[in-house]
């Protein structure tokens, strides 16, 4: 069985690269040789937020060293747009207005990348400057126009509930964005080939959307142009569409001079002209009794979007979505407002909006505890789905898999919380200065692309004639250990040993027609694609053994690296040689889609998720109320991933996800200018966590009890997104720290991320009220 083979699926195996990332050894695309004669490009941005281009002149450009070509707007052959829902409002150049402090306007081509980079400030241009729109409320003032239709989801009848409601609470949230700050930005190497045929080396998390986008821009079919990812150096949604912008400038320039083109931004450049996390503003309406149980919600969701849709509308979609979290809601309204500002367009982020709409179901929870005078951990108990007639949520679908409250309970007392709460609350009666907070939040996740047509994989798999394997899948492998767990379904699959499998790099022209690696279904999917592939090539060998020894296919069977026919033991690799001279086919294509789930958006109804993963954390807080700064003491978390795949690598999963939905809430905060330009645009000004702000006592357990009822590959989890939002934790514990001040009698209502600028105020405000 898979026990007795090395590496097989339910062992903690290190991430397939691990051993190069520590030395420096793993090869990523900056890393790549590059061909003779290669050229570098680099993009001439806007400085404007909002106006028409009066005048462009370029003739310093031109004329700097090593400056080969400079590529405008004319320079494109078909299409001047990369956007990723085909509406027309990205353009790869600025087609005489520009929209956002930061926006493309030309490349410039040179020798080397610094003579690129060099040139492309060389720029004169002049504008007629319009009024920017820079914010949700700046934009709903103006008129709020939409970069893409809104949505609405409803259940009841909310209005009539919220005015007979025994109890109305009103308030407004707003909720801050991120940048994705990957350790490797964006990058592309376009190669030119024969007639209309260019290869593309990017780092990118969506291969087939790069070919598309370039394909548009060169005005080639999609067979002309293969899209090779190795690895990434990280992406948490930042690569699903904006790396098209890069790739087709190299692709444009590549064709045009017949030469390879790379284009690597600086981080500057990169923060400033690609999208980030969504910031929302959501303002709630909520009715509820005496005992903390909601009866009523009614809610709006507006985000700033950016000047263009991107994946805005999926993202606000998917915010509606976790707004409800493990509660049931009896009468709700929600709408979102995808809003058109003069910003970066935003898109994709770890959680793709459940983040935003989950913190502000969360805020609710929180305002009905202070309300009421009680610990939000018993009004979250009185909310749980799971109760008789109270699974349906507001998208309509049946929650029918929740575990919360046993994994609520478990972490309850292993944490240690409630005894831990009453010291809290001793603390704080005798501590004028430091004041602790302590809170213990839940997490239920939806898994599955919004989009149903996403929701399949493909995968490619070879048995050599000497027993080893290659794998291809449409997956992308971005430090999350994809390749890993794949691999080791495969190993599973043929019971051979890990080390026998080598995974190669994802290509346009292996697997076609690939799906994001994205809404945490890496493995789900292409797992279930190599298993179908593997599936196929075993059945192949079965046939062939019960044919050639004579039994009946159910007496041969793969164990332990070997396969046994009848009473023959015989060793994998001699047994494929003895296969490939018999002609049987060793190559196989597999395919998987997702089952059962569907989604009407204009009706706001349907099974959007095919499963929910399940999750919860405690987190303990000091703050110091005369500077407002403030300490993580310790973090308990419990998290449901099924039955794991790899138990090392989903840990590391969900600790860098709680400490980058950590690190959104607290310390990360961008900021424009009144001119649009985004001034936290490096490590100097935007504050990722360090090492030192991680807890300092972090106890991190999987729920070891798990199996997912739906029927996913080994009965596993996704979990890359859903622990980022178990983080939302810690800023409740801030909250209730900033309450104590004036005895818990009031909701502090800490916007996101609560700096410790935003714990400073919200401390002096209180104790003034």
């Amino acid at each position: 069985m898979s026990e007795t083979i090395k590496g097989g699926v339910h062992q903690s195996v290190a991430h397939e690269s691990a051993h190069k990332h520590v030395s420096g050894q793993a090869e990523y695309l900056d890393d790549m040789a590059e061909p003779a004669g290669t050229l570098h490009a680099y993009l001439g941005l806007s400085t404007c937020a909002h106006g028409n281009i009066t005048s462009i002149d370029l003739d310093a450009v031109r004329a700097a060293d090593g400056v080969v070509d400079v590529l405008t707007e004319h320079d494109i052959p078909d299409t001047n747009d990369v956007s990723p829902t085909g509406l027309d409002d990205e353009p790869v150049f600025a087609k005489g207005m520009v929209h956002f402090y930061g926006q493309p306007i030309f490349a410039v081509i040179a020798k080397t990348r610094e003579q690129a980079r060099r040139a492309a400030h060389k720029a004169d241009i002049k504008y007629d400057v319009f009024d920017a729109h820079l914010d949700v409320k700046s934009a709903e003032a103006a008129g709020g126009e939409m970069v893409t239709k809104p949505l609405k989801l409803k259940r009841g009848d909310p209005k009539p509930a919220l005015e007979k409601a025994p109890m109305r609470i009103q308030g407004e949230m707003e909720i801050g964005g991120q940048d994705h700050f990957y350790l490797e930005g964006h990058i592309a190497m376009a190669i030119p080939g024969e007639d209309d045929e260019v290869t593309i080396f990017s780092s990118t998390q969506h291969p087939t959307e790069i070919q598309h986008m370039v394909g548009h821009v060169l005005g080639v079919p999609s067979n002309a142009v293969t899209v090779n990812v190795r690895r990434m150096g990280g992406g948490f949604g930042g690569k699903e569409t904006q790396g098209s912008l890069f790739a087709a400038v190299a692709a444009l320039a590549a064709k045009k001079h017949n030469r390879a083109v790379k284009i690597r931004p600086d981080r500057d450049d990169d923060m400033i002209a690609t999208g980030k996390r969504h910031d929302f503003v959501a303002s709630y309406d909520v009715g509820f009794d005496e005992q903390g149980k909601i009866l009523a919600v009614d809610a709006d969701f507006a985000a700033r979007c950016g000047f263009s849709a991107d994946l805005s509308g999926p993202v606000t979609d998917r915010a509606l979505f976790h707004v409800d979290n493990c509660y049931y809601i009896p009468d709700v309204e929600l709408r979102s407002k995808p809003l058109k500002t003069n910003t970066v367009s935003n898109t994709a982020f770890r959680g793709f909006g459940g983040p935003q709409g989950m913190i502000g179901g969360e805020r609710i929870i929180e305002e009905i505890a202070y309300t009421l005078g009680k610990d939000p951990l018993e009004i979250r108990r009185t909310n749980f789905y799971g109760q008789e007639g109270e699974n349906l949520t507001p998208y309509h679908q049946v929650v029918d898999d929740s575990i919360i409250e046993r994994v609520v309970d478990e972490l309850e007392e292993s944490s240690d919380y409630q005894e831990r709460r009453k010291a809290v609350l001793e603390f704080n009666k005798s501590n004028r200065i430091l004041k602790r907070g302590i809170s213990l939040t839940p997490v239920k996740f939806g898994i599955s692309f919004t989009a149903t047509w996403y929701n399949q994989a493909g995968a490619l798999v070879h048995v050599y004639s000497d027993g080893s394997i290659q794998l291809n899948h449409g997956g992308t492998e971005m430090g999350q250990g994809l390749y890993t767990k794949v691999a080791q379904v495969v190993a599973d699959e043929f019971q051979i040993d890990l080390s026998r499998i080598k995974v190669s790099a994802t290509r346009t022209d292996k697997v076609p027609n690939t799906s994001a690696t994205a809404a945490s279904s890496g493995t789900d999917l292409n797992g279930m694609a190599a298993a179908n592939a593997a599936q196929q090539i075993k059945q192949r060998l079965v046939d062939f053994a019960a044919e050639k020894y004579e039994v009946s296919a159910d007496e041969v069977s793969f164990n332990n690296n070997h396969v046994v026919v009848g009473e023959n033991r015989i060793a994998f690799d001699d047994f494929v040689k003895d296969a490939y001279m018999n002609r049987v086919q060793l190559s196989a294509a597999g395919f998987y889609k997702t089952p059962e789930i569907h989604w009407n958006r204009d009706e706001g109804k349907g099974k959007p998720f095919y499963y929910f993963a399940y999750g919860a954390a405690v987190s303990e807080v000091v703050i110091d109320t005369l500077t407002g700064e403030y300490f993580v003491e310790r973090v308990d978390i419990l998290h449901d991933v099924g039955r794991s795949i790899n138990e090392a690598i989903d840990k590391g999963q969900v600790e860098g996800a709680f400490v980058q939905g950590m690190g959104w809430l607290t310390t990360e905060e961008l900021w424009w200018s009144k001119e649009g330009q985004l001034k936290t645009h490096a490590p100097s000004t935007y504050k990722i966590p360090l090492a030192s702000d991680r807890p300092r006592q972090f106890n991190v357990n999987l729920v070891n009890w798990s199996e997912n009822k739906a029927r996913t590959i080994r009965r596993s989890k996704a979990v890359g997104e859903p622990p980022f939002m178990l983080a939302i934790s810690v800023l409740e514990a801030l909250s209730m720290a900033v309450a104590s001040v004036a005895e818990y009698k009031t909701c502090p209502r800490l916007d996101a991320p609560a700096t410790p600028e935003r714990v400073l105020m919200a401390v002096q405000r209180l104790k003034g009220a």
